[in-house]
């Protein structure tokens, strides 16, 4: 039987299928689940975020200090061989408390946030594949340590659509001081079609690159112009088949045309009140570059853009630290904590909290311990076995905290949680089925959880 879609595909050359690419990529789609949350902000730390220095309070690192820390049970690589060899425990620097109704213990690094920890449900002892930055930037991502899979983004905005014809669905925020390891790969569409891919704007003043038109060239002759490309493009199409990329170039000219009407406006963050801009940290140059960043992420979903990532650290500047942890540290806290807490504070009091999951997520977590036993400037490094999450709004639970590390903050004290099932519960509060959200590909039909997740109910609402 041929189907609506086919004959698109098929008849007149072709040019059905552009007008269907254009129409499938802005649509509104209904949800497989009844569910609260309609958008996304997935505020991503790259480098690596210390668990047992902001979220996980652990009283042994202070009674072991300086000590050879007990092999790792229950890990392989790196982790297995750095905890076997000659090192010391290095303990928090900074104090923890117990904060909220809830009682969490949270990190005099983070005292903003702290004050917003009765909205949050924490996730301890996330396992992620892999114990190296790239590979754990890409799981964290996209589902897959491998370059070419489709990114969280891309499949949120493949299963929902857009709400805001005129806006991207799934923009991303850029660090000023860098691209993200994995580049464009972290939020690209792999091999959904590629009118799902991430739209990047920049940190700064300029977020969107050649947003206006030449100021010699009117209105009427930026339309005449791009209608001859759509027709040349259209054309080129036609005669070609596995033309996704080229589609989604036509769709984006077209987009770009309607975005130089709605993005001026909303980008434009004279338009807040001076309390809305220090409530984001945008009177102190520290916390300004990020709480910029959030700042437009609450004005995109409130216009209607479904999946906001926004990306924190760069190069040197990534919570990558080695070394130095008691000076390092406090400035990546210094630049994200007000802004986040600005962010949730902002969505709660504009009714937005109950319909935008926050997602905060680092590609991995570190170790208690330093094998450099020299220095004294020591640091962290990698562990792929103590990743901590946290979600707000939509259908989760505020207050809560799902598994638990053991008491070096090495790995998850109990059954392991597998990164897969925290995509499975951020698609699920998405009103997505992991199971139904597919696409063929390669001859299997690929999901973003691939072998399948659980979805965590010990947080949702």
């Amino acid at each position: 039987m041929l189907t609506r879609r086919q004959l698109l595909f098929d008849s007149y050359l072709g040019l059905g299928a552009l007008a269907l690419t254009d129409l499938v990529a802005a649509e509104t789609k209904a949800p497989h689940l009844t569910v609260k949350a309609k958008r996304c902000i997935f505020l991503f730390m790259e480098g690596g975020v210390s668990q047992m220095d902001t979220f996980e309070y652990k009283p042994a690192l202070m009674k072991y200090a300086g000590q050879q820390m007990p092999k790792a049970e229950r890990t392989v690589g790196e982790l297995a061989t750095f905890s076997a060899a000659p090192n010391r425990i290095i303990p928090p620097y900074w104090k923890f408390a117990r904060r909220g109704q809830s009682g969490r213990w949270m990190s005099e690094l983070l005292p903003n946030l702290a004050g917003c920890v009765d909205d949050l449900a924490f996730l301890h002892g996330i396992k992620v594949d892999n114990n190296n930055h790239g590979p754990a930037v890409y799981h964290t991502l996209t589902g897959s340590q491998f370059p070419g899979s489709a990114s969280l983004g891309a499949w949120i905005t493949y299963g929902l659509g857009s709400e805001n014809k005129d806006l991207p669905g799934f923009i991303v925020m850029g660090d000023r001081r860098g691209a993200t390891i994995g580049g464009a790969g972290v939020w690209s569409n792999g091999f959904l079609p590629a009118a799902y891919q991430g739209t990047l704007f920049r940190n700064g003043a300029t977020p969107i690159v050649d947003l206006h038109r030449r100021p010699d060239m009117t209105a009427a002759e930026q339309r005449r112009e791009l209608d001859l490309l759509q027709w040349l493009n259209q054309k080129h199409s036609a005669e070609r088949s596995h033309t996704s990329e080229l589609d989604a170039r036509i769709a984006s000219y077209e987009l770009a045309f309607r975005m130089q009407t709605q993005a001026p406006e909303l980008v434009d963050l004279t338009r807040e009140s001076e309390p809305t801009r220090k409530l984001y940290g945008l009177d102190d140059p520290v916390s300004e570059p990020f709480g910029r960043q959030c700042l437009l992420a609450r004005r995109m979903v409130e216009r209607g853009v479904r999946f906001v990532k926004v990306l924190h650290g760069a190069g040197g500047d990534r919570w990558d630290d080695h070394g130095n942890i008691q000076e390092r540290m406090p400035v990546h806290c210094q630049e994200v904590d007000k802004p986040v807490a600005g962010l949730l504070k902002d969505l709660k009091s504009r009714g937005l909290l109950d319909q935008t999951l926050v997602v905060w997520a680092s590609e991995m977590g570190r170790t208690p311990f330093d094998n450099n036993l020299t220095t004294d400037k020591p640091g962290r490094d990698h562990n792929q076995y103590g990743l901590v999450v946290w979600m707000a709004g939509g259908n989760v639970k505020g207050g809560t905290t799902f598994g638990e590390t053991d008491d070096f903050s090495v790995r998850a004290a109990g059954e392991e949680v597998p990164l897969r099932d925290v995509h499975a519960t951020i698609l699920h509060l998405m009103g997505l089925d992991q199971n139904r959200l597919t696409y063929l590909h390669a001859g299997r039909y690929k999901k973003l959880t691939d072998i399948g997740g659980r979805i965590i109910q010990e947080i949702l609402a």
